[in-house]
């Protein structure tokens, strides 16, 4: 019989060509289960009702004219209208019965799964429209889900609670918005065997980096218990990023692992369903998957990537569901659909985003998508309120699921008090091209009704709230204009979650990533706190160190751990192209300002001129810290596999401090050569110059720090104010100098690059650089292109 005819087809019967018959939910799992499964990722069996079997229940009772009658009535436009257009529909289904010969074979389909799984087996029944998961829509959320659903009847009640699903009030309209016919779209019904995650963990994965669409990442969630939890937003999931490029080459890529308490989950009701439950405290600062099992979902999840991709015939990025089950301890996926807002937009414009503003924000928490908006704000803590919301305003609430998408729809932003980076919020913000921020805590406490504020999602991982109607600027540019220039433009990168983002502007790599924001930001401690923590004397540090280090019983694996997973994050980022990251540059009062610090640094009338720079790497006090720092930047280059890194040491004063130093660096397991490492050092001291032939026997290269190197050759203060109209970059004497440290690198044929930030500031100092033949100019990123653009009209 033709697969058209038939109500019931098993996932061994389905292909990506059954969209019209199943919906995408089913018919990628079909695609998979028959496909894939060979290929070792593992999916559950389950079977499917088929568009025809819904479409036969509403012609047995009468509810396709009806439905005319209903839709003909209903007002798109009116909140009120669609709430009673939704119940009419829903009841309509709920209410009748199902053709007896259908329900015959349900009942035989089910007990087929029980010869396989045991009798009544516990099942998920989902639902799959047969509009869902194409390029442009996802349909996340909008059709109901039913877990642990086990005997005849329940998975018949089931079975039309899904059908029923079609005609939620979020799912009408959600196709209004996207111009879908509502009589014209199917419900198929997907019954597969339930995973026992409830006894272990689940999550989501997508395989690029859902904020920016940077592709050579596997992005993988993580809570104990049944998924759920993550899509309602409740807590907020683990997370880890895997590097592909890297992962394919055999290397262990996981390059963020970030750790959440995850407080609830979701476990088996009695008599089926699910409820939510407490996680004991011991277990919410435990991951809920091991590094083994993140590999080898990042694996699968290639495996799913490549194939779509192929029969796509082009990049097909997925949104992957798994779950591990509790009693076998294997992993399944679950579910697996297109990703819908990156697919189609990378790579061809870059947009910055200027805010102008002085002011602190007043909330924070963590920013989905990448634009500013502004509004009134409307606190709204339950679902029933929603009509009371009006179009531009900002919607702050607990958190939300598909019911609150009639009016997210209309808001100019979104801010919710918990979830991460795959709760509703986010995932439905992020298709309707909407800034929202979520986990920003107490914030229906914090912020007031009918405030008028600015919502910033630019500035990497962190989104905030401004007080107010800030003025920004956005200026796009289109990527494939960009000229080609003579000297490699390079860029400058401090903070690690901006770098997928600057990853997409026309550089040749980064030619200056600073470990101090990494430090200051991220660890936050002082690392030789963490190194001597057991003799730590002020109680109230030690507790401090205690909480943000929670977790880690080896302090000293915490620092190396995140300055590892920062580095590599830049990276990954721009790899295989050069990424030079600087040893920490910190001056004492700066390392002083760090927790713990304190108790390890001398107070010094001049920092700047003080103990910093290469003078503190092999100090017998610090060299501990410095030699972590190395043992960080060899993970990162050696387990990530992420051997475009190249290490640079900073504010050297004497060759034999640049001996002492790569002699540290190599005892630490960097040995110049070995894997293509190099070492550079940066020319910001007069004596780098005067004896730059000897430095560069000791070094592969010079990157020059213009601040620096003018403060000293003009014996000015470069934080003074008054001494600002004395000197800068564009001074004869460190002009002279720069060109006889380009020539000499040129002559040796090895690196010379400028990270300063006046090739930024003074055009006419870019020019007279890219005359001289410098290597490259590595530029913050709001200069970049504006500084290409001007180069390239030199002749």
């Amino acid at each position: 019989m033709d697969k058209k005819q038939k109500n019931i087809l098993w996932f061994n019967q389905l292909s990506l060509e059954d969209v019209p018959l199943v919906g995408g939910k089913n018919a990628s799992l079909g695609e998979m289960y028959s496909e894939l499964s060979r290929k070792g990722v593992n999916i559950p069996n389950g079977f499917t009702l088929t568009s025809r079997a819904y479409w036969y229940y509403l012609k047995y009772n009468g509810i396709d004219k009806k439905l005319k009658e209903i839709f003909l009535r209903f007002n798109p436009k009116d909140l009120k209208s669609l709430q009673e257009t939704g119940k009419t529909a829903r009841n309509l289904i709920l209410k009748a019965d199902f053709p007896e010969d259908l329900k015959k074979e349900i009942i035989r389909a089910y007990q087929k799964l029980g010869k396989e799984y045991g009798e009544n087996p516990d099942v998920a029944v989902r639902s799959s429209a047969t509009a869902e998961d194409l390029p442009s829509a996802s349909f996340a959320g909008q059709h109901e889900t039913y877990l642990n659903i086990q005997g005849q009847d329940h998975l018949l009640k089931a079975i039309k609670k899904c059908m029923a699903s079609l005609f939620t009030d979020r799912a009408i309209s959600y196709r209004e918005g996207k111009g879908f016919n509502h009589l014209k779209i199917a419900l198929s019904t997907g019954v597969m065997k339930m995973v026992r995650s409830d006894l272990a963990s689940s999550g989501v994965i997508f395989t690029l980096d859902t904020e920016t669409g940077f592709k050579d990442v596997v992005m993988v969630n993580a809570i104990f218990g049944i998924g759920e939890m993550i899509v309602k937003g409740k807590i907020t999931p683990d997370q880890f990023y895997v590097f592909k490029p890297t992962l394919n080459q055999g290397y262990k890529s996981i390059f963020v692992r970030s750790l959440e308490r995850k407080s609830r989950k979701y476990i088996y009701a009695k008599g089926g369903g699910i409820k939510e439950v407490k996680v004991l405290p011991q277990a919410q600062i435990k991951f809920s998957l091991t590094d083994q099992e993140v590999i080898k979902l990042a694996r699968w999840a290639q495996i799913i990537e490549n194939h779509y991709s192929k029969k796509a015939k082009r990049w097909m990025p997925q949104d992957i569901e798994w779950a591990k089950d509790g009693k076998t301890q294997q992993l399944f996926v679950v579910q697996s659909r297109p990703e819908t807002v990156h697919a189609t937009q990378i790579g061809k414009f870059y947009e910055e985003y200027e805010l102008k503003t002085k002011e602190k924000p007043i909330l924070a928490g963590l920013a989905i998508g990448d634009k500013i908006g502004q509004g009134k704000l409307h606190i709204i803590p339950e679902v029933s309120r929603i009509g009371e919301f009006k179009k531009g305003e900002i919607l702050v609430t607990r958190m939300t699921d598909p019911d609150w998408v009639p009016i997210m729809r209309i808001s100019s932003g979104i801010i919710t008090e918990e979830g991460g980076k795959t709760c509703h919020a986010a995932i439905i913000s992020r298709e309707l091209g909407i800034p929202c921020i979520v986990g920003a805590k107490d914030a229906t406490k914090k912020l007031k009704a009918n405030q008028a504020v600015t919502v910033d999602c630019t500035q990497g991982s962190e989104g905030r709230i401004f007080l107010g109607r800030v003025p920004f600027g956005v200026k796009r540019y289109d990527l494939k204009k960009t000229p080609k220039l003579k000297v490699k433009i390079m860029v400058n990168i401090g903070a690690p979650d901006i770098a997928f983002k600057t990853s997409f502007l026309p550089v040749q790599g980064v030619g200056l990533a600073r470990e101090e924001f990494i430090i200051a930001e991220k660890i936050r401690i002082h690392p030789l706190a963490l190194y001597h923590f057991n003799q730590l004397k002020n109680k109230k540090i030690k507790k401090e160190i205690e909480e943000i280090t929670a977790g880690y019983k080896d302090k000293k694996e915490y620092f190396v751990e995140k300055l590892a997973e920062g580095i590599a994050q830049i990276g990954a980022a721009f790899y295989p192209k050069e990424v030079v990251v600087r040893f920490s540059d910190f001056k004492t009062n700066e390392y002083a300002a760090l927790i713990g610090g304190e108790q390890f640094e001398p107070k010094e009338a001049n920092p700047m001129l003080g103990w910093r720079g290469a003078s503190r790497y092999y100090d017998e006090k610090f060299k501990p810290a410095f030699e972590m720092e190395c043992l960080a930047i060899k993970r990162a280059r050696e387990v990530f596999g992420l051997k475009n890194i190249v290490p640079m040491v900073p504010f050297c004063r004497t060759v034999e401090e640049g001996r002492k130093v790569v002699e540290l660096i190599e005892k630490a397991g960097l040995k110049r050569g070995k894997d293509g490492l190099k070492i550079y050092v940066m020319c910001e001291i007069p004596s780098n110059v005067i004896l730059a032939e000897e430095f560069l026997k000791i070094f592969d290269g010079m990157s020059i720090g213009s601040n620096d190197l003018t403060q000293l050759s003009l014996g000015i203060d470069r934080d003074s104010p008054r001494m600002a109209r004395i000197g800068n970059e564009n001074n004869e004497a460190v002009k002279e100098m720069i060109k006889k440290v380009i020539r000499l690198c040129n002559q040796k044929q090895k690196y010379s690059g400028i990270c300063g930030q006046a090739p930024s500031d003074y055009p006419e100092f870019a020019r007279f650089l890219m005359k001289e033949g410098i290597g490259s100019m590595s530029l913050n990123p709001d200069a970049v292109i504006k500084t290409i653009l001007m180069l390239s009209k030199i002749k």
